[in-house]
């Protein structure tokens, strides 16, 4: 059959057109500790925890740290296939805490910019335990949230009762009348990850993923 210039014009349009780009799969924060803990049990949870987020093909964010929680929690991802990116400042690398193992590693000039850039690379946010690092980045997560800066959803996992404290604290300033019921209640409260995970899929799957 024979073919007019129009013809020839569609069919060429049709090859050259870019097949549509793939949406990233979902990238999800987590703030942990740099250090292991005195219980083996911690390590092992953040290692399940990095495995379980590689597991659904998701993106792992953290802070770029090889100790630790950190550390653990990176190698459980990556033993897993995942994809993981840290952010660290210049001088924690300098003091070779930075793990060169990632799959994309950024250097950053401080603590307040890389958390700036975590945030920015996320799409929700999950705690484990952690000491007063977590807190920082938890509670600041929180407080952006609060203030409409963001509406990425926010996780606590209480593995083992290990943030049971801190919820007492802040269920206390919400009957003192300090913090609203439903600012509190914006924070995901899980007992292990992978309850966790399944909590922020429902949000995730509503929302699109983060392209940085």
């Amino acid at each position: 059959m024979a073919t007019g210039p129009v013809d020839d014009e569609l069919r060429s349009a049709t090859v050259l057109a870019p097949a549509p780009a793939r949406p990233e799969p979902p990238a999800i924060c987590v703030f942990c500790g740099a250090r292991s803990g005195h219980d083996a049990r911690w390590f092992e949870h953040a290692q399940a925890a990095g495995r379980a987020i590689a597991a659904r093909g998701w993106r792992l964010v953290y802070g770029g740290g090889r100790v630790g929680l950190m550390g653990a929690l990176a190698e459980g991802a990556l033993a897993a296939g995942g994809e993981v990116i840290g952010v660290i400042p210049q001088a924690l690398l300098d003091r070779e805490v930075g793990h060169l193992g990632l799959t994309r590693l950024e250097v950053v000039a401080d603590m307040a910019v890389r958390k700036l850039r975590m945030f920015e690379l996320a799409d929700a946010f999950v705690a484990l335990p952690g000491g007063l690092g977590t807190l920082d980045e938890l509670f600041e997560a929180l407080t952006l949230r609060q203030t409409r800066y963001h509406d990425k959803p926010v996780g606590l996992v209480d593995q083992d009762g290990y943030w049971a404290p801190l919820l007492a604290a802040c269920r206390a300033m919400v009957a003192a009348g300090f913090v609203a019921p439903a600012d509190l209640d914006c924070m995901r409260v899980a007992p292990d990850i992978d309850q966790m995970l399944d909590v922020l899929a429902g949000s995730l799957s509503a929302a699109p993923s983060n392209p940085n």
